[in-house]
């Protein structure tokens, strides 16, 4: 898959299939409309392109406003996304910076300027509520009547359901606020998993009896946070069993800083520069504030002795479909 940040130059804007959005979390939804970007790909001999933003574009707004506890919490990272975007066998992916100048243009100039020189766009597919341009003047009605006079086919994707409940990123968000990982999974078709590299920390963990792996999360919004069992993939032929904390470490760091800690439970070696993926697989508890290091240390072996109950349930680590990094 080849990813583009802007537009092609002109030597790679090959004529595609294209659908345009957010995807965060890559969602059944998300899936649904992928696959028939894919088929409709296949059967004109086009790519498969996908544009999505970054930052998200309430994210922007939110910012120019001054209120960024407004925009929406981030289900996935963009790394995770475009492997999902991948994993969905998509040619292309244009991330396309959401700053002033893109929330500026018209629909006739994002139609003209973007989707017809830039892409040479021969199909596209839209949610059936997709509104674009500045304001958001333009929808689906407006790309219809495009397409008829630039030459290019639009469809659009009615709504996936999961038990009568629309498939959605704030479903998703939903479902990881609550720490209901059982529902996202069902929403997203898999395990929510973090993909990152290892990097140095403090090593206070290892002051303390358990050592962490220490990943950065690159947005301050995550849309989960507290203390889980996980697994983790990456570092031997199986997913090795652990407990991780995703949150601003309230106890140790003032900073609001986001970090994913993870401690293996049966591991030793060293981690520092891998690319690892850690699956959510059950929640124990929210972050908490301690009043000093010897009542959070307890607290951390109470996380790993749950840990290791879930594991000696089942089996030891729980196989992942999508066991990919």
């Amino acid at each position: 898959m080849k990813v583009f940040r802007g537009l092609p130059n002109a030597e790679s804007r090959a004529p595609c299939a294209l659908t345009i959005g957010n995807f965060d979390g890559v969602h059944l939804g998300h899936q649904a409309l992928l696959a028939q970007v894919r088929e409709a790909a296949g059967r004109f001999g086009l790519d498969a392109a996908v544009m999505t933003f970054e930052p998200h574009p309430r994210e922007f707004f939110a910012q120019l406003l001054g209120k960024p506890e407004i925009a929406p919490a981030r289900i996935a990272n963009l790394r995770d996304k475009l492997q999902s975007l991948t994993n969905a066998g998509i040619d292309r992916v244009i991330v396309e910076h959401f700053g002033s100048h893109f929330a500026a243009l018209s629909p006739q100039d994002f139609i003209e300027k973007i989707l017809v020189q830039g892409l040479h766009v021969r199909w596209l597919m839209v949610g059936d509520d997709f509104c674009f341009g500045a304001r958001r003047a333009g929808n689906l009605q407006t790309l219809i009547e495009a397409g008829r006079e630039h030459g290019f086919e639009v469809h659009s994707m009615p709504t996936v359901t999961n038990a009568g409940v629309r498939i959605s990123s704030s479903a998703v968000r939903a479902a990881l606020a609550a720490g209901d990982l059982q529902l996202a999974r069902q929403l997203l078709g898999h395990s929510y998993a973090i993909t990152g590299h290892v990097v140095h920390g403090k090593k206070l963990g290892r002051t303390i009896g358990f050592p962490t792996l220490n990943m950065r999360v690159g947005h301050k919004r995550p849309a989960l946070s507290g203390i889980f069992v996980v697994q983790v993939h990456g570092l031997a032929a199986q997913p090795l069993p652990a407990v991780a904390s995703l949150g601003v470490r309230p106890t140790v760091d003032d900073s609001g800083r986001v970090l994913l800690e993870t401690h293996l439970l049966d591991f030793q070696g060293d981690c520092y520069g891998k690319l690892l993926r850690v699956e959510f697989l059950k929640k124990l508890r929210d972050e908490e504030k301690y009043v000093d290091l010897p009542t959070l240390t307890a607290a951390i072996a109470r996380d790993a002795d749950q840990a290791r109950a879930y594991f000696a349930q089942n089996g030891g680590f729980a196989i992942s479909a999508t066991d990919r990094i």
